[in-house]
């Protein structure tokens, strides 16, 4: 990764290091192109990518004609090639949508309608001893639902990482903890992107900014975006609710949201949410109990085991962003040339990100980008090696060959000191706990860091030769301690 530096001529700046952004950096990274990544967080995949419901929707929800259709039913048929090449995982669960109620079936023939006009494959209404037999933990009133075979789940935190660190291996240069201050336009078209860390020259800017999408364009005089925050809030069950559901379960959709659902999530919990709830704030990802008991809730009546006979281990809140326009923006602007938004990608914006990517390269060359395939690019990235993965044998190997990989650091998670290691060390290393627990898992177990959080602590600080008060949680102004009473104890943490 390169920090710093900034002031070079680039012939592409990408804003944005979430799924979309590093998505298209990657794709970028396939031309014979000087493009840069920039992300004002200190890690990718943070903002609207780090909290979501993480599942691959089949594509049949959106309106048909849409942006939103087309390019959620494209990037699905693209996902297992992808994750298989970034070394992500990804299972194809498919989904079902639930009908509790008689009066709820027609919804189920509209979306069966709405697939087939959007081209999407596998869909079927199925009842009864089928049903159950799918998903025998189903409300006993449920009546019918679709089947989406196409649909699935993975982690999007670590897909954008993966898609950062396969961007920067073939040549992106990855820009951590720089927002976008001002944007530079001569003679109608954008010239350079100011940032704290000096400025970034540029023939052509993908705005590809999340949330803060429209206030980007505003700096380069483009007015047509308008984002608004949608905050959805959902609970993690533990790894002992694993057998509650095989399959996403969804409730009949409305017009505002797929609904809150019930979902195995790549790494073995269950996941239930979100609700949804319009707000002004774009970084209120704050709880609320009210929000909490409507998760359950709603949950519940699609699982009844869902609430109460399993205590959830952690919950928290994402946030959507939703374009006045309702669709995805993915677009040149009409009022600066070289400028590319790509906005309003809300869910199935994971979905949809494959297939936003090689978009936006048409898009660039469609504006007059030059594009010389590398012959360098390289499209697979080593998965990060995983202790918790390995068999007995495997393990022993492991540790003969190196002790950290003996050294279990997250009891949960089974995570080692080899791992956490690795994830500093990594072509995006984690620069803060939060960034390391995203790579690792540690502190995503049933304690949620009591046991590891010290430990990491250590192990990062003498990795990074920094003292442990200057050591973040996930941003400038989040120190993990305030001051140390016993110094020598942090070396002991990581032993």
């Amino acid at each position: 990764m390169r920090q710093g530096n900034a002031g070079n001529k680039y012939d592409v700046v990408v804003v944005g290091g979430g799924i979309v952004g590093t998505m298209i950096a990657r794709e970028m990274s396939r031309y014979r192109l000087k493009v840069a990544l920039l992300e004002k967080e200190l890690d990718v995949g943070v903002g609207s990518t780090k909290a979501n419901s993480a599942i691959v929707h089949a594509g049949f929800d959106a309106e048909p004609g849409t942006l939103k259709a087309s390019l959620n039913v494209k990037g699905t048929a693209l996902f297992p090639s992808v994750a298989e090449e970034l070394g992500v995982e990804f299972a194809q669960t498919g989904s079902l949508v639930v009908a509790v109620e008689r009066e709820e079936i027609p919804a189920l023939e509209e979306l069966v309608e709405r697939g087939r006009l959007n081209g999407v494959r596998g869909l079927e209404v199925i009842n009864g001893d089928r049903l159950f037999l799918l998903e025998p933990n189903l409300n006993r009133a449920a009546v019918a639902a679709l089947h989406a075979t196409t649909a699935g789940i993975t982690c999007p935190f670590r897909l954008a990482i993966a898609a950062a660190e396969n961007a920067v291996t073939n040549g992106v240069a990855l820009y951590r903890g720089c927002p976008v201050t001002g944007v530079l336009v001569d003679r109608g078209a954008v010239r350079a992107v100011a940032t704290p860390l000096g400025e970034f020259g540029c023939d052509y800017l993908v705005n590809a900014a999340g949330l803060h999408a429209d206030e980007v364009a505003r700096l380069a005089g483009d007015d047509s975006l308008g984002i608004r925050p949608r905050r959805g809030e959902y609970h993690v069950l533990d790894k002992s609710a694993r057998a509650l559901v095989r399959t996403v379960v969804f409730p009949v959709p409305s017009k505002v949201s797929k609904g809150i659902i019930v979902a195995p999530t790549i790494d073995g919990n269950i996941i239930v949410g979100p609700n949804a709830e319009d707000i002004r704030d774009k970084e209120d990802t704050a709880t609320t109990a009210a929000g909490l008991r409507e998760v359950l809730a709603g949950a519940a009546r699609l699982v009844p085991a869902v609430d109460g006979a399993l205590p959830p281990i952690t919950q928290y809140s994402g946030l959507r962003a939703v374009e006045k326009g309702g669709d995805f923006v993915v677009t040149p602007s009409t009022t600066v040339r070289g400028l590319v938004n790509v906005a309003g990608i809300q869910s199935p914006g994971l979905s949809a990100a494959p297939a936003i990517a090689p978009l936006v390269v048409e898009i660039l060359r469609e504006m007059g980008l030059r594009t010389v395939p590398n012959p360098a690019f390289n499209p697979e990235r080593k998965p990060p090696w995983r202790f918790a993965g390995l068999c007995d044998a495997e393990r022993s190997a492991a540790v003969e060959r190196d002790r950290d990989c003996g050294h279990i650091v997250c009891r949960c998670e089974s995570v080692t000191r080899a791992e956490v290691l690795a994830a500093i060390r990594g072509p995006v290393g984690a620069l803060t706990l939060d960034g390391i627990k995203r790579r690792t898992r540690a502190g995503m177990g049933r304690c949620q860091g009591g046991f590891c959080t010290p430990r990491i602590l250590s192990i990062t600080a003498q990795e990074m030769g920094q003292a442990a008060e200057s050591l973040l949680k996930s941003e400038p102004g989040s120190p993990l301690v305030a001051g140390l009473t016993r110094p020598e104890a942090v070396a002991d943490w990581g032993d």
